[in-house]
């Protein structure tokens, strides 16, 4: 990332509070510090964001219907409008959605965005049940100027975006970072070796793992526009035909994660999302 030197005057408390808070490590030194809080600050209104919500729509007994995974409700609201409360509060401002089955309902619901004070956009996957690297590259035309943020709309998490960003942009040879979280049991997701800042190996739901790693897929990822000369026609699944190839060549990046993550695909654990939400 390019950077510029420049001189600058600040009130002697307010370095002093910028000096307080580095540690070396996150904060490496006084100029990381002061971009760290000033992009804080502006937020992340540049970085789009594209929401893959076309999964096979679920029945959830408590719902008394077959809705996308994306709209069944937590704390009394759709999954994805958590998530779209928590990229506004982050500084995002617009919005791809990615819509397959069931796709009228989220659309109905969140129709323009700016009720939620973002700008949202909707597009109707060509193709339904094709897996995830499709979508992503019909996506490429919006996508393709830059970083952007992709999420699974099935995921629940209190990810910090903001921090998630800085750490991506920070990783100079990036195609991609992914938000790591760990679990007991890793044959349900994609597993991470980690060395260092790079994922070195990535397996997707093994039944016997090659790594006694924990760290598996949390569907949280910031990607360069690079990303899109990896994906090709006849890609299905981004990982297990991207991101293996990504950890080969070094340009896969883990961001590990250690807070509430959870994957509603199941009615079990769509409970399990309901008690953790009632404890917040």
């Amino acid at each position: 990332m390019n950077r510029e030197r420049i001189t600058i005057t600040l009130r002697s408390d307010l370095l002093n509070q910028v000096d307080a808070q580095i540690d070396g490590e996150r904060l490496r030194n006084r100029s990381h510090a002061i971009e760290y809080y000033l992009s804080k600050t502006l937020g992340n209104k540049a970085l789009k964001v594209l929401v893959l919500a076309g999964g096979k729509p679920v029945y959830f007994e408590s719902e008394k219907a077959t809705l996308p995974k994306a709209m069944v409700k937590i704390a009394g609201k759709p999954l994805l409008e958590n998530t779209l409360h928590r990229l506004k509060a982050a500084k995002f401002a617009e919005v791809y959605i990615s819509l397959g089955e069931g796709g009228e309902i989220i659309k109905n619901y969140f129709k323009d965005g700016s009720a939620f004070n973002l700008k949202i956009h909707y597009i109707d996957q060509k193709s339904k049940n094709v897996g995830n690297a499709q979508p992503v590259l019909q996506a490429k035309e919006f996508m393709q100027s830059g970083n952007f943020l992709l999420l699974y709309g099935d995921v629940l998490s209190d990810v910090d975006f903001g921090d998630f960003v800085e750490y991506h942009q920070a990783q100079k040879s990036s195609v991609c970072t992914m938000a790591l979280t760990g679990a007991d049991s890793v044959s349900m997701w994609g597993l991470a070796k980690l060395q260092g800042n790079k994922i070195v190996e990535f397996e997707e739901k093994p039944k016997t793992p090659k790594t006694f790693s924990r760290l598996v897929n949390a569907g949280m990822y910031l990607m360069g526009a690079e990303i899109f000369k990896y994906i090709t026609a006849s890609s299905t699944k981004l990982e297990s035909d991207v991101f293996p190839r990504l950890a080969e060549e070094g340009k896969l990046f883990g961001y590990p994660y250690d807070g509430l993550w959870l994957d509603i695909s199941s009615s079990a654990v769509y409970k399990q999302a309901l008690k953790e939400m009632h404890k917040n």
